[in-house]
């Protein structure tokens, strides 16, 4: 019986209201179209709490450590949600100014308005006065929540105008006035694609809903009548309702006001943190969300705020250098948690979309920690072994390959501690040259770095980081080293404090804590960064600095015992800084990210491991002072010095040009003006005054020689004692070159042996200048010719570099 009688209450409804609905619906033609009528009521209205728990912002939220948010990364393109705001936290401005516009009697009626209803059916029907719809809120909220009822192309027809009352009348028997009010604040679309209140109000007018003001409000209500009318119509609404809530000197400067708050409607939202997108797209492309759009990360807030406000600061000290980007990553060294994540400067980034962190860089100088551990495990050398910082010639099977340091000054024999930690590069490249490019590449590939070649394509260059890596990959691959030499990769899904990660053995426990001493050692780099610099900290830090060729990227990377910490300074499009290094661009960051990790308490040193014996050392010719020097088991000796100051302490040798040289001279610059530099050092590499030089076996000077006036042809020059003994042999070969005046008279055109010439410039035949053949400008194809100008190769010593460039 309960049945029947709801089926006549429903159908008395109907028949009720058909005349005024048949005034106040679209014309008759619209309303013949097919719509679905709602065949039962049973499953409508779904339930409040459930319909505000199935809310979802457009945007996923990324959430720090401690479930405070840090980012929205936005998701969900078919419309611009925000949060779902309670009531209590929506203005009662705009509540005020929504019922007066849209719903008078909300609060009176029991979900449709009958008097809203006869007078738009008489307005209809008779065409007097404004015409205004009859759905009330409730009635509107009903066809927000059910797509069947909503207005379609041709408006809605007298059935579905019965179903979406009959829908109201039943959301108002089950919700109450509160809840169908809040409801449809949330789902309303206001304007374009801002959907919500929040979204609103945080976008168009730049605040919290609950500071909406009634000018705010009389805006954001006649909006919900005409999400895009132009704005005029707006302008005339909103005066209108600002008089009917009482406020009619609102009105003055409405029209611009309203045109400011539209055009901000692809602004941010106002007060959402924005301190890691880069870090909420990667976890977003993991798969981390849940079902609420929400991540959970690993990060920590303060950290992370502190290293982004670090990042705007220094790279505002560098103006005017080239410097535009900077990225930071820290990691937990033991369970592989990320704890900051800066992708890139933000605003001052030409590319502030661009994960700098991810992005493939040259590696520069970073990469020779992992080349030393690797010497050391191999026995290879020990910390206080000698290593001659002296030039030095080497065929790269494309060239020969002539490293030069990053001051353009060589050292003579120098520890292996002082190499690592003042980053020279002369005997980073003798080390490889006893580990070899293909064990250390396999070493790093095994670290995670993403070499894309083997060890030969990048021959020796690789010791000064010619390879390109990342910083999230460089970083986790420091992180190794912390870990007394075990890597693991990243985990994503880690927390802070969690159990130590698993992972693989790459080095010993004892070489990787050699290196990180050698890495803290102040004194030994003093050499090249000085005892206070950026590096320094009050604690027990291990750390590296890096720049690549032309100063197109700097590193700064290291560790505590606790965290590792990586610094990428640059810029996107690749161009040069101005004399920015890893300790003056990146430098800074890092420390400054360190300071905050310990800004309350001082960390202790890792501990030595039980493998690692000390000993006291010491070095012949004063090269070093007497230290405590550190050694893998049975490597320790007390005293290093060079051996051939053990055999013959005064014999000198050629250090300028390299045996193997081959120059050009350089058309557009006077022959007379152009010069090779020659130059002898003792064993020491200490200058040598007193040296016999002969060229092409005649004696060409004593002591200090003056520099050499390059002509074509092949050339050797020797160093020879007060016997005639040759002590020392460079052979030098000079392309000969046309110029613009002719040739001088005074270059000879033979070869020093008397060799015809094959060419008006004295030259070998077999290019049109009369250059070797082999390439298309007559160069050699296994060596590129450097260009001599006033004794330099471009800008180097002899023999110009035919691969990337480490430096400190």
């Amino acid at each position: 019986m309960d049945g029947v009688r709801r089926g006549l209450r429903t159908v008395a409804r109907r028949l009720g209201l058909a005349l005024a609905l048949a005034a106040a619906a679209q014309p008759w033609a619209q309303a013949q179209a097919p719509v679905q009528v709602r065949a039962s009521s049973d499953a409508f209205p779904p339930d409040y709490a459930a319909v505000r728990a199935a809310w979802r912002p457009s945007d996923a939220r990324l959430l720090a450590a401690d479930g405070r948010e840090l980012q929205r990364l936005r998701t969900d393109f078919s419309g611009r949600r925000g949060d779902w705001l309670p009531l209590a936290e929506v203005s009662a401005a705009l509540q005020r100014a929504v019922v007066a516009s849209e719903d008078r009697r909300f609060y009176a009626h029991g979900g449709v308005d009958w008097l809203a209803s006869v007078s738009a059916a008489w307005s209809s029907a008779w065409g007097t006065g404004a015409r205004r719809g009859a759905s009330t809120l409730s009635m509107q909220l009903a066809a927000l929540l059910d797509p069947g009822l909503r207005r379609g192309p041709g408006g809605r027809g007298i059935l579905q105008k019965l179903d979406q009352m009959q829908a109201a009348w039943a959301l108002e028997s089950r919700w109450t006035k509160s809840e169908i009010l809040e409801a449809y604040l949330n789902l309303a679309a206001w304007r374009g694609e801002l959907v919500g209140v929040d979204a609103l109000s945080r976008v168009l007018f730049q605040k919290h809903a609950s500071g909406l003001t009634f000018r705010e409000a009389a805006l954001a209500a006649v909006l919900l009548r005409g999400p895009n009318a132009p704005v005029p119509t707006l302008v005339q609404r909103g005066c209108a309702l600002l008089r009917e809530l009482g406020r009619p000197g609102e009105c003055r400067g409405l029209r611009d006001f309203t045109q400011a708050a539209l055009a901000r409607a692809r602004e941010a939202r106002f007060d959402t943190p924005a301190l890691a997108p880069h870090w909420a797209r990667l976890l977003w492309e993991a798969g981390l969300a849940d079902a609420r759009g929400e991540i959970r990360s690993t990060l920590d807030r303060g950290l992370q705020a502190a290293a982004v406000r670090s990042v705007r600061r220094r790279l505002g000290e560098l103006r005017g250098t080239g410097v535009t980007d900077a990225a930071v990553v820290v990691l937990d060294n033991r369970s592989g948690a990320v704890l900051a994540y800066v992708g890139s400067s933000g605003a001052l980034s030409e590319a502030a979309d661009v994960d700098h962190a991810r992005a493939v860089r040259q590696a520069g100088s970073t990469l020779k920690p992992f080349l030393y551990a690797l010497a050391l495990d191999e026995r290879r050398l020990t910390a206080a072994s000698l290593l001659d910082d002296s030039p030095v010639g080497l065929d790269g099977g494309g060239g020969l390959y002539v490293p030069d340091n990053y001051d353009h000054r060589f050292g003579g024999w120098v520890s292996a501690r002082t190499a690592l930690a003042s980053s020279l590069n002369v005997p980073a490249v003798r080390t490889l040259m006893l580990v070899g490019p293909d064990a250390l590449a396999g070493r790093l590939t095994a670290l995670g770095l993403p070499l894309a070649r083997d060890g030969d394509y990048y021959g020796y260059s690789l010791a000064l980081g010619s390879a390109d890596v990342t910083l999230l990959s460089l970083a986790n691959a420091y992180r190794a080293l912390a870990r007394g030499g075990d890597y693991a990769p990243v985990n994503l899904r880690a927390r802070p404090g969690a159990e130590v990660q698993a992972g693989s053995r790459l080095y010993s426990s004892e070489a990787a804590w050699i290196v990180g001493d050698m890495l803290a050692d102040r004194p030994a780099r003093a050499r090249t960064f000085g005892l206070d610099s950026p590096l320094t900290t009050r604690f027990w830090t291990a750390v590296k600095t890096g720049t690549s060729r032309d100063m197109r990227d700097n590193w700064c990377v290291g560790w505590s015992a606790d965290y590792t910490v990586g610094v990428w300074v640059g810029n996107s499009a690749g161009a040069s800084m101005r004399n920015v290094s890893g300790v003056s661009g990146a430098g800074p960051v890092w420390h400054d990210v360190f300071d905050w990790l310990y800004r309350d308490h001082v960390p202790p040193a890792p501990p030595r491991p039980p493998g690692v014996v000390e000993r006291a050392v010491s070095f012949g010719e004063g090269l070093e002072p007497a230290r405590i020097e550190y050694f893998l088991g049975d490597t320790a000796q007390a005293r290093f010095a060079p051996p051939d100051a053990r055999a013959d302490p005064g014999r000198p040798r050629i250090a300028e040009p390299v045996d193997g040289t081959i120059l050009a001279l350089d058309p557009d610059i006077p022959w007379d003006r152009q010069r090779l530099r020659l130059r002898a050092v003792d064993a020491a590499s200490r200058p040598v005054d007193d040296a016999r030089w002969f060229l092409d076996g005649e004696p060409y000077g004593a002591g200090g020689a003056p520099d050499w006036a390059p002509r074509p042809g092949a050339h050797v020059f020797e160093l020879r004692d007060a016997a005639g003994a040759v002590l020392d042999r460079a052979r030098v070969v000079v392309r000969g070159a046309r110029f613009a005046a002719g040739v001088p008279a005074s270059i000879p055109t033979g070869l020093p042996d008397g060799t015809p010439a094959g060419a008006p410039d004295g030259t070998p035949a077999g290019a049109p200048d009369g250059t070797p053949a082999g390439t298309p400008d007559g160069v050699p194809a296994r060596i590129p010719a450097g260009v001599l100008a006033g004794g330099r190769a471009g800008g180097r010593d002899p023999g110009n570099h035919s691969v990337p460039q480490g430096k400190h």
